[in-house]
């Protein structure tokens, strides 16, 4: 019974990551790995004596250890998946930052040339009247 419940989780996991990814919710890079995790557990739930099998083949004494063992894996993958993208969104927003501050310093100095230039046109104007 307990098989059953634990396929059942991994499908409604794998369309609910489906869903997500359709409403944009959820990039599909991310997505994909969601699904895989999905996947996994309804194989898992639906046939079990797979991983037994799969443990026996591998020489692993007590099989539900090799689906621990992946499942720390894929967690371990995640975290550093996720921890290289915030890396780049964090080098991303420093970049931008920096252009952000080159453009207004730009803008100053362009503010600062046109009204000097006003001024000494203002300046000629003035002369040229009296």
């Amino acid at each position: 019974m307990i098989g059953y419940f634990t396929g059942a989780i991994g499908i409604i996991v794998a369309l609910s990551i489906v869903f997500l990814i359709r409403k944009d919710r959820l990039h599909t890079s991310n997505g994909l790995g969601w699904i895989f995790v999905g996947a996994a557990f309804a194989l898992l739930g639906f046939t079990p004596s797979l991983f037994d099998e799969l443990g026996a083949y591998l020489g692993i004494k007590y099989p539900p250890t090799l689906a621990f063992t992946l499942a720390t894996g894929a967690i371990v993958l995640k975290l550093l998946s996720t921890d290289m993208q915030h890396s780049r969104i964090l080098m991303r927003q420093q970049r931008l930052v920096q252009r952000l501050a080159i453009l207004e310093t730009e803008i100053r100095r362009i503010k600062t040339s046109s009204s000097l230039k006003g001024l000494s046109q203002n300046t000629d104007q003035a002369g040229k009247e009296d």
